[in-house]
């Protein structure tokens, strides 16, 4: 059984992700109107659908993979 305040919490939560959300859109429709050329924007794609499934690597982790 929930509480009150775990009710509250968890529509306060939807209500940030739906913000958060909403706010990604905006940045996108931001990118997808900039003056991208048909080659970056497929690889922004490509970099969207890497991040997405976990392929990529941060700065810090590529750095100390390449011993720099």
């Amino acid at each position: 059984m929930t509480t009150m305040s775990e009710t509250t919490f968890e529509k306060q939560i939807l209500e940030r992700l739906g913000s958060m959300e909403r706010s990604i859109h905006r940045i996108f429709e931001y990118i997808e109107d900039s003056k991208l050329s048909a080659e970056e924007r497929q690889l922004l794609q490509e970099s969207i659908k890497h991040e997405r499934e976990g392929k990529l690597i941060s700065h810090k982790d590529l750095k100390k993979k390449l011993g720099l």
